[in-house]
């Protein structure tokens, strides 16, 4: 919550059904320090749920009905200056009782949407979830040893529009499968990837043609070379166990 609370945006996450959040605190009294935290809210014990402050019943026709409840300005122990709203989603059954344990949601953003959207909101997460494999697993976003920050964001901002390119190229592109896949009428991304060569050879590439083999020129003559930049190495070790005192007799 620290980390993400200076960015202008809208921010849905899911929490763990374990965490503990808390209230405002209370005012000053007027003697010792002032309270950081208010009351404690147990995501996993009733007995700490005081009265929401929204509550909203949907129905839907595919995932049937829903019990949406809303807390308001609730934060996280390490977090005490960032509030946040705390979302219940509950599965029922035709009974109205819980089917499934609740799904608890906390939002921070600008804009509030409508208590019964939220549901659908979270659900897009799986969408986004399968890009970022895509794009580490196919277009190799974390394989570069880019040496600046500039570079990584550079790089990283050519991922949408790769994705955007093999998006535009589904109806051109035609089917390569390997030996082992199936044959698609409807390519995937992937699959699209897989048979961007054929696309390349016919549009051909903006890319400046090898260079001839031989001897190389050398450094041009007054250029001045300027060192590279060195970023210190980021380890992490386990730390190990303390050993054990010799009892004294």
């Amino acid at each position: 919550m620290n980390q993400t609370s200076d960015i202008p945006a809208d921010k849905l996450m899911r929490l763990r059904p374990n965490r503990v959040v808390y209230d405002a605190p209370p005012p000053y009294s007027g003697k010792g320090r002032p309270r950081s935290h208010g009351a404690k809210f147990k995501l996993n014990d009733s007995s700490t749920w005081w009265t929401p402050d929204e509550t909203s019943d949907v129905n839907d026709p595919e995932m049937e009905r829903f019990s949406i409840r809303l807390w308001s300005n609730l934060h996280f122990q390490q977090s005490k200056t960032h509030g946040m709203n705390l979302i219940q989603v509950q599965r029922l059954d035709e009974s109205g009782n819980p089917k499934h344990k609740p799904l608890w949601l906390g939002w921070v953003g600008l804009e509030m949407p409508t208590l019964s959207s939220f549901w659908q909101l979270y659900g897009r997460r799986f969408a986004i979830d399968h890009w970022y494999r895509f794009a580490k697993q196919r277009l190799h976003w974390t394989l570069p040893q880019l040496s600046t920050p500039e570079q990584c964001q550079k790089w990283s901002d050519l991922l949408p529009l790769m994705t955007w390119e093999l998006w535009l190229a589904r109806d051109v592109a035609a089917d390569n499968p390997l030996p082992w896949q199936k044959k698609q009428t409807n390519l995937s991304p992937g699959r699209v990837a897989q048979s961007m060569g054929g696309v390349f050879a016919a549009i051909g590439t903006p890319a400046e043609t090898p260079k001839p083999r031989g001897k190389s020129p050398g450094w041009p003559t007054g250029r001045i070379r300027l060192r590279r930049i060195r970023y210190p190495t980021v380890k992490k070790t386990t730390p190990r166990p303390k050993k054990e005192q010799p009892k004294s007799a």
